[in-house]
């Protein structure tokens, strides 16, 4: 691979990694936060609701930019705001100032969700093999760091703000200086190694429409799989203080396992996606995150909890990554709509999950709200075959290695 190519993945990686930061920042101090501002617990769903409303609202807005502007251009100025849009939240006092702050993150994160796995679906098609579970592995190591971090700012009392700034003031500066490195659709797809009879297909591939039909199977467990996600970032910290009775310190604590088990399983995953084929990988992931929920249902303390929480990590871990990668290789002549179509359903999950569980919670238990997401995981296993490559396959038993994956940018769709 050329060093253009290896400065663009290591730069999207980073990207990755601060994003997965600045979201678990957010998230492990939602009770802080609730306190800040004296959301009730009635009112904080529709907090939390409304960030991924708002970021679906800039995924669909990045579908439409992306034919005019670079999706790396998009992504080098929605990291900033975003990262901005946090520090906000922290130093706000009145409510209206939340929701303002966390309307601006939301419609950022939208835009920079669906740019960066745009730029990975398009490096993973140049390195022809398997890379992007190594991206959101890097998205899971920020958060492990951002989980971290919020367990100091618990533990040592410090406000929102300053937990927030010093993490902002390194990061931010950081992004903007990697952006620099990032590597759009067309320039990936010009790299040497493309096959001579590539241009002609590739041709034939921008002539290729979006058919939503086809996508359905994977809108669905995308869906699926950001309802089980967003159970453990929105509500594991609560349901371990409050149903499993734990400190406030620790119910930072699940959240930061979690991200640590996704790590690892997204740091192996590639390896197994090359080895096993996805199918296979998918269902594992189904069967092991439908198992961790079971166990958080019926945990009968803290600890028991964490380590269902842990097999919710392990198993979830998988299946974003992988659902991005499909869609690219059902679509590879108008990927970064496919992606940014997909990228919706990201949010459609955190829409239907967030206020599923806590209504759930309320009216009936938090337990029995944790079946909610195992069961809809389960579902994953009735879609699993949209994940089996077609022709274009990688290298190794289930891929060859110079034939494409997944598509160019689709700057010209």
């Amino acid at each position: 691979m050329t060093d253009v190519l290896r400065r663009g993945r290591a730069s999207l990686a980073f990207g990755f990694f601060a994003q997965g930061a600045a979201f678990a920042l957010l998230v492990t101090r939602i009770p802080a936060i609730q306190d800040r501002y004296g959301v009730s617990d009635a009112l904080l769903p529709a907090f939390l609701a409304a960030v991924p409303v708002l970021a679906g609202v800039g995924s669909v807005t990045t579908e439409q930019l992306v034919k005019r502007v670079r999706p790396s251009v998009l992504l080098r100025w929605s990291q900033p705001v975003v990262l901005l849009a946090l520090v906000g939240v922290g130093a706000g006092g009145r409510m209206a100032e939340l929701a303002v702050a966390l309307a601006v993150f939301g419609l950022a994160v939208g835009a920079l969700d669906a740019s960066m796995n745009m730029l990975g679906v398009s490096l993973q098609r140049a390195y022809r093999r398997s890379i992007m579970l190594s991206f959101h592995a890097a998205y899971s190591l920020g958060g492990i760091v951002g989980a971290s971090l919020a367990w100091a700012g618990a533990h040592w009392h410090l406000a929102l703000w300053v937990s927030y700034l010093p993490v902002v003031a390194v990061l931010l500066p950081a992004a903007l200086a990697g952006s620099r490195w990032y590597v759009d659709g067309d320039a990936a797809a010009s790299v040497p190694e493309a096959g001579e009879g590539e241009g002609e297909q590739q041709g034939q591939e921008q002539r290729q429409t979006l058919v939503f039909k086809l996508l359905l199977p994977l809108c669905l467990v995308m869906s699926f799989a950001y309802i089980g996600d967003s159970t453990v970032s929105n509500w594991s910290a609560k349901y371990l203080q409050d149903v499993l009775g734990s400190s406030e310190q620790l119910a930072t604590v699940p959240y930061n396992v979690y991200m640590v088990t996704t790590l690892l399983g997204r740091s192996l995953g590639d390896f197994g996606v090359r080895r096993f084929g996805a199918v296979a990988v998918v269902r594992l992931g189904a069967l092991v995150a439908a198992l961790g929920f079971a166990v958080v249902a019926v945990a009968p303390g803290a600890w028991a909890g964490m380590l269902g929480f842990t097999l919710v990590g392990l198993g979830l871990c998988v299946l974003v990554p992988q659902t991005f990668a499909a869609a690219g290789r059902l679509f590879p002549g108008v990927s970064d709509a496919a992606v940014a179509r997909l990228n919706i359903f990201n949010y459609v999950g955190f829409l239907v999950g967030s206020p599923l569980v806590g209504g759930l919670g309320d009216a009936w238990s938090y337990r029995g709200a944790m079946l909610v997401p195992m069961v809809l995981v389960l579902l994953t296993l009735v879609h699993a075959r949209s994940f089996a490559p077609r022709e274009d396959r990688y290298g190794g038993r289930y891929e060859r290695p110079r034939t494409a994956d997944v598509g160019r940018g689709s700057n010209g769709v």
